[in-house]
C-alpha cells in the first residue's frame, strides 16, 4: 500500500455504510484522517458499531444532518447514493470535493489499474481478465462494482499486482485522479437515466473512466456500434478494437466463428463454455486485454473452456426432469435479456418482470418470437411485458407475485428439452432490494422444486 499522507488530519464524511462505505472508513482512518460515517439506517449488527467505535470512528446514524458538513474537508459517497440527496447536493453547493471509494483505492494501489465499465458484460469481462492474468501467473484481482470494494484488495496488492476494477456510471462520477493503465468499454446502452437525468449525463459518466489517460495508456472498446466508434476519438490513449461483427481486425474480432487478436487466431466462438453473442463480446474484450498484457493463447484458451458464468449472468443453476435452469438476475434492461435469449438455441420459458422505468417492451418482440414459448410476469411491469408478448405471438402468458412464485408456474409451463431463464428485463427494486437478493431468492426456489419433484 502506498504511503499517502493528504489524508492526515483531515476530517472526512463518509455517507453510506455498506461494504465500500466501511471499507473506504477504515482505510482513510488507518491513514490519519477524522472520520464521520452517516447512514440514513442504522446497522442492526453490534459488531460493526464496535469495530468502528473501536476504530474511533464518529457514526451518526438515522437521518442526513446538514451539520456534519460543518469542519468537513472531503466527502466520499455511495455509489449508489444520488446527487440530489440534501446533504450530498449541500455538500456540492459548499465546494466540498465529492468522490467514490475506488478513487481512494487508486490512490494507495501499488500496481497497475486496469478499469472495466459499460452497461452490460461489465462483470463478466472484468472476471476474464483478472482469470486470464492469474492464468499467466500474473496476481491480479477483480474488484469494484463486482461487489468486492477496491480499497479492500488495493491495501495488500504489491506493485507486482494487478487491479482489475469493474466501474459503475455511478463510481465514475466520484473519480479525480484514478487512471487506468487500459480502460474497457464493452458497450453503451439506454440504462440509469432516473439517476442521471439523461442519456447523455450517462454517457459522460462512463466516460470519465478515460479522462486521465495518456498517450502512454490504451482504451480496448466495442466497434460494433457507431456511437461507441465515435466516443473511442475522445481518448488520448492508444485504442484497441474489439468486434463481433466484422467492423475491424485491428484488434480481437470474431470472423467466420474463429476469435482473433489482430491476424493471430485464438480459438473458435464456439468452445466458449457460457452461451450467448453477449459472451463472445465479452471474451474478446477480456482477449484484447490479455495480449496487451502478454497473456499467451495457451492461456487465455484454458480460461474461456472451463469458465462457467458469473453468479447472476446467464448462470447455470440446474437440470433435472430434462429442463435447464439459468439465474440471469442481473439482466436489468431489455439489451441484457435480449442477449440472453439470443444465447438459446431451444425454446426458452422466460420469467419476467421488475421496477417500472417508464419504459415499454416492444424492442422484446422479435426475441419473443423467436425463442419464447411460455412467460411467466411478475413486478410492476407485468402487464407491460405481457402486452408485448402477447404482440409477439408467444404461447403461454402467466401472472405471479414475484421471481419465487413463478418457478413452479414456469416448470408447469415447461416441456423437455426447454430451458427456464430468469432474465427479467428490469430492475428488481421493486420488491427485493438488490438483482442478487432476487437471484439468490430464485435459486432456492429452483432447489425446493427440484427437491420435490425428485422426491416424487
Amino acid at each position: 500500500m502506498k504511503k499517502v499522507t493528504k489524508y492526515t488530519g483531515k476530517n472526512v464524511l463518509v455517507v453510506g455504510l455498506g461494504k465500500s462505505g466501511l471499507n473506504a472508513a477504515y482505510l482513510l482512518r488507518e491513514l490519519g484522517a477524522n472520520v464521520t460515517i452517516n447512514d440514513k439506517n442504522t446497522p442492526k449488527d453490534q459488531e460493526i458499531l464496535e469495530n468502528l467505535a473501536q476504530a474511533q470512528i464518529k457514526t451518526v446514524f438515522g437521518s442526513h444532518p446538514l451539520a456534519l458538513l460543518k469542519g468537513t474537508d472531503l466527502v466520499v459517497k455511495n455509489p449508489g447514493i444520488p446527487y440530489t440527496n440534501p446533504l450530498i447536493a449541500a455538500a456540492k453547493e459548499a465546494g466540498l470535493l465529492i468522490i467514490t471509494e475506488p478513487e481512494l483505492a487508486f490512490e494507495i494501489n501499488e500496481g497497475q489499474t486496469i478499469g472495466v465499465t459499460g452497461t452490460n458484460g461489465k462483470t463478466t469481462t472484468t472476471t476474464l481478465i483478472a482469470l486470464m492474468l492469474e492464468q499467466a501467473q500474473k496476481k491480479a484481482y477483480a474488484c469494484g462494482n463486482i461487489g468486492i470494494p477496491a480499497t479492500q484488495v488495493a491495501k495488500k496488492a504489491t506493485s507486482d499486482d494487478t487491479l482489475v476494477m469493474e466501474l459503475s456510471s455511478f463510481q465514475l462520477l466520484g473519480i479525480t485522479e484514478l487512471h487506468p493503465k487500459i480502460a474497457v468499454l464493452t458497450n453503451i446502452y439506454e440504462a440509469h437515466t432516473d439517476y442521471h437525468g439523461s442519456r447523455e449525463n450517462y454517457v459522460a459518466a462512463k466516460m470519465q473512466l478515460i479522462k486521465n489517460q495518456t498517450a502512454a495508456d490504451y482504451f480496448v472498446v466495442n466497434f460494433d456500434n457507431e456511437e461507441w466508434r465515435a466516443l473511442s476519438q475522445q481518448t488520448l490513449a492508444k485504442v484497441v478494437p474489439f468486434s463481433r461483427q466484422g467492423f475491424t481486425k485491428e484488434g480481437a474480432y470474431e470472423e467466420n466463428g474463429i476469435l482473433y487478436f489482430k491476424d493471430e487466431a485464438i480459438m473458435p466462438a464456439e468452445e466458449i463454455k457460457v452461451p450467448g453473442t453477449h459472451n463472445i463480446e465479452n471474451a474478446l474484450a477480456a482477449i484484447a486485454v490479455a495480449k496487451l498484457e502478454g497473456v499467451s493463447n495457451e492461456a487465455i484458451v484454458e480460461v474461456l473452456h472451463h469458465f462457467s458464468g458469473v453468479r447472476h449472468r446467464t448462470q447455470y443453476v440446474t437440470m433435472f426432469k430434462e429442463r435447464k435452469f439459468y439465474n440471469d438476475s442481473k439482466a436489468t434492461n431489455m439489451e441484457a435479456t435480449e442477449k440472453a435469449l439470443a444465447g438459446f438455441k431451444e425454446p426458452v420459458i422466460l420469467l419476467a418482470g421488475g421496477l417500472d422505468r417508464g419504459f415499454t417492451f416492444e424492442r422484446l418482440i422479435p426475441y419473443f418470437k423467436e425463442h419464447v414459448r411460455g412467460l411467466v410476469v411478475f413486478g410492476e411491469t407485468k402487464d407491460l411485458i405481457a402486452q408485448a408478448a402477447k404482440e409477439a405471438g408467444v404461447e403461454t402468458i402467466v401472472y405471479a407475485e414475484d421471481a419465487v412464485a413463478a418457478v413452479p408456474k414456469a416448470y408447469a409451463l415447461s416441456r423437455p428439452h426447454e430451458t427456464i431463464l430468469l432474465s427479467p428485463a428490469c430492475a428488481s427494486w421493486d420488491q427485493w432490494k438488490t438483482f442478487e437478493d432476487r437471484g439468490d431468492a430464485f435459486i432456492a426456489a429452483v432447489e425446493k422444486l427440484e427437491k420435490e419433484e425428485t422426491a416424487k
